[in-house]
């Protein structure tokens, strides 16, 4: 009885070790979207836990401090996983080939994996094991180390971006005051490259973050900032753009909302999370038009050139966000993001706040007076009025 155990050991442990290795390899050597299904699902774990305990946290900034630690801990999670798995299927392997108790087996095992040498067998069968185990060992913390270094020039990459948007799009980061503030401070002939710039920065997130989804946990340094709340912001901006004013919407508007929609939808690929890949225009938004009158107000506020009326623009507002607000609403529950305006309403995190600037000077300290307005738009060479 006790041999077929140990046969059974033998079988199960090797299954084990060449699974694990299997998910090291394609996680750490050859990422790839179907690649980080560990990764995932550890993420998806820790975050699920972390959202119960929330609601009992005093403030915003210390349920922020708690999901921060979301994406670090899922990764280290894994590489512990990952390690504790070969020791286990190495200990099952050794458990048939030294002929000792399991206890001594895993023993060998662990000190093997971790180079450690503390723990050995006369067997010359289980020394070729534990061999095998130390180089198998050494080489899975060499490439947990150097995944590290990638893993966080990725994100301080992308958190680069997020930082110089607090400026024009305001915290939390919102749509409709990019387009404000630009026409307001006289930068409107800024925002063609900053939409390419963030096409650019669409690109390297969706390549970055649907290998190594432990990075779409990761939060920004500042509480009130977030790498999907600005991603969302631009792509708003960049909606609205075309809603209200479409003949005078930059060509890089478009081509960063459809680079940006590809940034999402790859990593609702990465997640699992269901779309709709082609919906239609009329199809409606979670948004309502009260929301959206806020923002449409924002720009009357500050006399932006607009084109089409608050219905027209509604109308067609609808026809872009509908391609990308699906996938927001579940990564917002997912990665829990400030709360902001146009995103889900989430009461236990707290209450949105829509940013704003005043023109405070040392003779209107108080800001009451509006920026100058007296602004002439430099028509586009290639102009865009669909709302699809």
């Amino acid at each position: 009885m006790e041999t077929v155990l140990r046969v059974a050991g033998l079988i199960v442990g090797i299954s084990i070790v060449c699974s694990t290795a299997l998910s090291v390899f394609t996680s750490l050597v050859v990422p790839r979207v179907t690649s980080s299904r560990s990764m995932r699902t550890v993420a998806r774990v820790i975050g699920a836990v972390n959202r119960r305990i929330l609601p009992r946290l005093p403030s915003y900034e210390a349920r922020d401090r708690l999901m921060s630690f979301v994406g670090p801990l899922a990764m280290i999670t894994l590489f512990v996983v990952w390690l504790g798995a070969f020791v286990l299927g190495f200990g099952l392997i050794a458990w048939w080939a030294s002929g000792q108790d399991i206890g001594s087996a895993l023993a060998i095992s662990g000190s093997s994996v971790f180079t450690l040498g503390i723990a050995t067998s006369p067997s010359s069968g289980s020394r070729a094991i534990e061999i095998v185990a130390a180089g198998v060992g050494l080489l899975v913390i060499a490439l947990e180390i150097a995944y590290l270094p990638a893993l966080y020039n990725a994100f301080s990459t992308r958190e680069t971006e997020v930082t110089l948007l607090a400026t024009r799009s305001g915290t939390p980061a919102w749509g409709p005051e990019i387009l404000a503030r630009h026409y307001m401070l006289q930068s409107i002939d800024e925002l063609p490259p900053l939409y390419a710039d963030w096409e650019r920065w669409a690109a390297a997130v969706s390549e970055s973050h649907t290998n190594y989804p432990a990075l779409i946990w990761f939060r920004s340094p500042v509480s009130s900032r977030s790498w999907l709340l600005s991603l969302v912001a631009v792509m708003d901006s960049a909606a609205l753009f075309h809603s209200v004013s479409p003949s005078q919407t930059p060509r890089q508007a478009r081509l960063c909302l459809s680079m940006g929609t590809n940034c999402l939808r790859s990593m609702a690929g990465a997640l699992k999370i269901p779309y709709d890949t082609d919906p239609i225009p009329t199809a409606g938004t979670r948004l309502t038009r009260e929301e959206f009158t806020d923002g449409f107000a924002r720009l009357q506020e500050v006399n932006f050139p607009l084109e089409r009326d608050l219905e027209d623009s509604w109308r067609h507002f609808q026809g872009w966000r509908v391609n990308y607000e699906s996938i927001v609403d579940v990564l917002t529950k997912l990665v829990m993001p400030p709360p902001a305006p146009w995103f889900l309403a989430r009461p236990g995190l707290g209450h949105a706040e829509w940013p704003g600037v005043r023109n405070r000077t040392p003779d209107d300290p108080e800001g009451l007076q509006p920026f100058g307005s007296s602004i002439t738009f430099k028509t586009p060479s290639v102009r865009e009025s669909k709302s699809r």
